[in-house]
């Protein structure tokens, strides 16, 4: 469960490290499911016999796949503000693919706050940068700089 802090504290978070999330891991299926949502059915991606054949050795996942677990794997880092509603993801200044994650590796993310600030009374936009880093990897999968919106009564 989230740590509860006030909104003022909130807007304190600056400079903070929220840590690192559980590891997940990266099954072909799920590389699959994701191939099919998006349409996007690259031989890299999904068919691991051809796959073998590329510098991978295996299939990857895709980066966009990757990016979009950054939510899922940030959701409980770091504390929430007392009557917190909801919070939704507000876009991405910056993303870069640094590493292709390979069927069956394990990612994490890192999460660290660059800035809060309040918008509208009730409303704080968090920018933070995470890192999905890939378990027994030196570089990590990607950097990218997250935004947040915020929501408490």
């Amino acid at each position: 469960m989230a740590q509860i802090i006030s909104p003022q504290e909130m807007l304190e978070l600056a400079g903070r490290e929220l840590g690192y999330s559980d590891w997940l891991t990266i099954t072909q299926d799920r590389i699959n499911v994701f191939a099919d949502a998006i349409n996007d059915h690259q031989f890299i991606h999904v068919d691991p016999e051809r796959a073998a054949q590329t510098p991978a050795g295996t299939t990857i996942a895709h980066g966009f796949l990757s990016l979009s677990l950054i939510s899922f794997l940030t959701a409980d880092l770091g504390p929430t503000p007392e009557g917190h509603a909801m919070t939704y993801n507000y876009g991405l200044n910056k993303v870069r693919f640094l590493n292709p994650v390979k069927v069956g590796s394990r990612v994490r993310a890192h999460m660290k706050v660059q800035q809060v600030t309040q918008k509208k009374p009730g409303q704080l936009l968090m920018i933070a940068e995470v890192t999905v880093e890939i378990e027994d990897e030196e570089k990590p999968a990607l950097f990218a700089e997250s935004l947040a919106m915020v929501f408490y009564a």
